[in-house]
């Protein structure tokens, strides 16, 4: 059995050496095998190896236990790994990278935060740690003001003309942040071309670009070569899981369920993450599978602690189309569910606005509904104008109603501009001042609200897919 030894002091190196000789081998806790746990989506082994080695000090393994807290999208988690990072980073040029990709996308982070993010990074960076320069293009997006001097396209500019390999990842980034993804598709496919065989992510982002120019030949091209390297080891399966939801999302293209259905079920009794993905594919394609299968994916999931499973679950109590609705069955699963998943929170504002649990429960559900709305779940500003509008269970408010059905309008959401017309005819004239003034100042925290979680969903898909052995 390999137990990595480096970077442990004199005196945690002899108590290994003491738990060696008194316990053996076979009980040590074991960064290879935390590595390769958490490549397969096994967290919970991954996250018992790597808390041993973290309390014995091993700064890697620090690391690992906090790459693992960020990855959940659990708030009090994500603080503890920016201690932990912080912990870490005095001896660890990893963990300062690691650092510094948080700091950037903190939300509500100091300007003293964002500065020093930006220290770390380029100090990692210097360092010949990867996957730096992604964020660190983010940091300049987002926060133009503490960095004034600097122009995000010209430094990701500078960066592809000195030949560095992550450029081309950040200019996709950028590209996805902007929204002019679509007018760029010539120019993601020549950089995620170059990059695959260092970045798996480009799976992703290639299947992503044939899927919507609709180019069938390259699409199963890309496939082989990717089933290759997951079978020799070079493609992680949670790759495969992404690409796998590419071919089925019907707003990218014309759908592949049955190649995608395929792709999950290779990987999913080694990734579990996958059941989840299989049941929301059956789901989506009710003619792929009948309910009981779904409902035996979710429950492999959920012995799984996938919290992905939770809120589809949830979400099947809740619209009742698959099987009878049950609003406690429903809130149970979501409640669980809402600690990482956005969605929930939506759900869950749902069945508070409408009754479902016996009666309407109003600030229950504005507290969830916004909470899904500032996190980039459109649906939920319209549902927000319903209420206030409405006023089920709570006094009617124009005010507020017309600021969430121009945020809905906004979003195009379906039946939104209806609504924010009627939301608009009934907003008393001497109110529309005090209007404009709540839509901007929710504007703004929309801005940067939406940017952080789109910046923390791309440093988690860039950390999960990177190279990873220490």
């Amino acid at each position: 059995m390999a137990s990595p030894l480096r970077s442990l002091s004199a005196p945690t190196l002899l108590s290994l050496a003491i738990a060696m000789g008194l316990g053996g081998c076979a009980g040590l806790p074991d960064q290879r095998l935390a590595n390769e746990a958490l490549k397969r989506g096994d967290t919970a082994t991954a996250e018992q190896n790597y808390r041993q080695l973290a309390d014995l000090g091993y700064s890697d393994a620090q690391v690992g236990l906090a790459d693992i807290q960020v990855g959940t999208r659990d708030p009090e988690l994500i603080k503890q790994a920016e201690a932990t990072y912080r912990a870490a980073a005095e001896t660890s040029p990893r963990a300062q990278s690691r650092l510094g990709k948080l700091l950037a996308v903190k939300p509500n982070a100091t300007e003293a935060e964002q500065r020093e993010a930006e220290g770390l990074l380029k100090k990692a960076f210097a360092n010949g740690e990867t996957g730096t320069l992604i964020p660190l293009a983010m940091l300049y997006l987002q926060y133009p003001h503490t960095f004034p001097n600097v122009n995000a396209q010209q430094k990701i500019d500078e960066w592809r003309a000195s030949g560095y390999p992550e450029a081309g990842l950040a200019q996709v980034l950028l590209y996805r942040t902007q929204g002019t993804y679509d007018q760029h598709l010539a120019e993601v496919e020549s950089i995620c071309k170059q990059a695959l065989r260092t970045n798996d992510v480009c799976y992703m982002e290639l299947a992503t670009v044939y899927q919507k120019r609709g180019e069938a030949d390259k699409q199963a091209a890309l496939l082989d070569q990717m089933q290759s390297g997951y079978a020799m080891g070079t493609v992680p399966a949670m790759r495969v899981d992404t690409v796998a939801r590419v071919l089925a999302d019907s707003t990218l293209g014309k759908p592949d369920e049955k190649t995608a259905q395929q792709l999950l079920e290779n990987v999913a009794p080694s990734y579990p993450a996958s059941w989840v993905s299989l049941a929301q594919l059956l789901y989506d394609y009710p003619e792929l599978g009948d309910v009981n299968k779904m409902m035996e994916y979710l429950d492999n999931g959920r012995a799984a602690d996938q919290p992905r499973a939770e809120l589809l679950l949830g979400k099947v109590y809740y619209e009742g189309k698959l099987v009878l609705p049950d609003a406690k069955k429903a809130e149970e699963h979501l409640l669980k569910a809402a600690p990482t998943q956005l969605s929930a929170h939506y759900y869950l504002g749902q069945l508070y606005r409408r009754g479902y649990l016996g009666h309407p429960a109003p600030q229950k559900a504005v507290d969830e509904l916004l909470t899904a709305a500032r996190g980039g779940q459109n649906s939920a500003d319209f549902a927000l104008a319903q209420l206030f509008s409405q006023g089920k269970g709570i006094k009617p408010d124009p005010v507020n109603a017309w600021v969430f059905g121009q945020l809905a309008q906004t979003q195009g959401t379906p039946q939104a501009a209806d609504l924010a017309q009627q939301l608009n005819d009934q907003l008393p004239p001497e109110k529309r001042a005090q209007a404009q003034s709540l839509l901007q100042r929710e504007q703004q925290v929309r801005g940067t609200t939406a940017q952080n979680a789109l910046a923390l969903q791309t440093l988690q898909e860039e950390k999960d897919g990177e190279d990873t052995p220490l």
